[in-house]
């Protein structure tokens, strides 16, 4: 989700110009967007023009002239303002609809008409509510930085490069094998990739390079040097971002993330604060075992209780085919942030979530001990 633009705050009138760009934040939206609101966007209807034409015919030697008339439809490009009275979600579509009465008049409708609108990615739209609960505010912009990734990581080993971009989820932008031409090829071919993929200016807030032995380093002084001769001043400016750190011949982004050094050096990133959550859940698990359980009866049960402290659950659940369960969950997520504790979402491509998922994809790390959970 892309807010474009925005004048809201807390408990006050105000709008925003949205614009959805995944199927899931038709479902965020859905989650937004409530009866008597107002929307105004762009939109066709179709038209219908008459033509007239006439045609000579011979008959009996007089010449008789016959008219007629045919419809031909046209879509027209209208603007649309509507006052919100019903809002529809089709789960296995993944369809928004909007249905509403007309708050301005123009040349194809008159004032107060029903419109029902189907609201399309990757186009603009502007929401106004009366009142912007505070809950609201947070949904939307958690929605907008839902993917955006902070920590961009480069491995260098074995003949072969990745790098990734992890944030919210995690993705593997590049992997680039060794060819037989030389190490300055490879750093050529990874160096293309990095700058495509990371930009400090816009959301990355640290990179890290790791390498066994001393490759992580001469890679970094190539990044430096191709910036500074190519101008590139986003990664000059940014050096101190970028960051290397000593990794073992077969250690993966998995392995890597887990390490104090990196945890360090990348503390303050989302990915950091999320693997670190994940980590105190499982040290708890074989510590105090008390204070930390995971499946959904007994994550519910907890949070009736408001005992939940921190809160983890995969996406996967947050985007359920049945509505009433997503509602659910999310209503969970809401009622943990809205008593002080803090709620991390996760991606399955999140080096963390594939392991929250063994665990039912759902977890918490409660305020005081719970002994007898399980049996309630």
């Amino acid at each position: 989700m892309k807010i474009v633009q925005q004048n809201i705050a807390p408990n006050q009138p105000g709008s925003v110009k949205i614009v959805l760009e995944e199927h899931d934040d038709l479902w965020l939206a859905y989650n937004i967007i409530a009866k008597g609101d107002t929307i105004v966007t762009d939109t066709t209807r179709k038209v219908a023009h008459t033509r007239r034409s006439s045609d000579i015919d011979q008959n009996d030697g007089f010449r008789l002239k016959k008219s007629s008339s045919r419809k031909d439809l046209s879509r027209l490009r209208i603007k649309l303002e509507i006052k919100i009275t019903q809002v529809d979600y089709e789960r296995d579509s993944s369809v928004l609809r909007v249905r509403g009465r007309s708050l301005v008049a123009n040349e194809l409708m008159a004032p107060g008409s029903y419109h029902t609108l189907e609201i399309e990615r990757n186009k603009e739209f502007d929401l106004t509510k009366k009142v912007w609960d505070s809950d609201v505010i947070d949904t939307l912009h958690e929605s907008e930085n839902a993917s955006g990734a902070d920590l961009a990581v480069v491995i260098l080993q074995q003949g072969m490069a990745q790098v990734f971009l992890v944030g919210h989820r995690t993705t593997l932008c590049a992997k680039i094998e060794a060819s037989k031409t030389g190490t300055n090829k490879l750093y050529e071919k990874v160096f293309q990739a990095f700058t495509k993929h990371v930009d400090f200016d816009n959301g990355v807030r640290c990179a890290v390079i790791g390498s066994p032995g001393s490759i992580k380093d001469e890679f970094r002084a190539y990044v430096l040097e191709e910036a500074e001769r190519l101008k590139m001043n986003s990664i000059g400016d940014n050096k101190s971002r970028l960051v290397t750190v000593n990794i073992g011949n077969k250690e993966g982004l998995k392995e890597m993330l887990k390490g104090d050094e990196v945890m360090g050096l990348v503390k303050n990133t989302k990915a950091a604060m999320e693997i670190k959550a994940y980590k105190e859940f499982w040290d708890l698990l074989s510590t105090d075992s008390d204070r930390a359980c995971y499946g959904a009866k007994s994550v519910e049960i907890a949070g009736e209780m408001m005992a939940i402290q921190t809160l983890l659950i995969i996406d996967d659940l947050l985007k359920n085919k049945e509505i009433a369960l997503r509602q659910k969950y999310m209503e969970l997520v809401k009622s943990v942030k809205k008593a002080g504790g803090k709620a991390f979402v996760y991606s399955p491509m999140h080096v963390s979530g594939e392991q929250l998922a063994q665990f039912t994809g759902i977890a918490a790390i409660l305020r005081f001990p719970l002994p007898d959970l399980d049996d309630t």
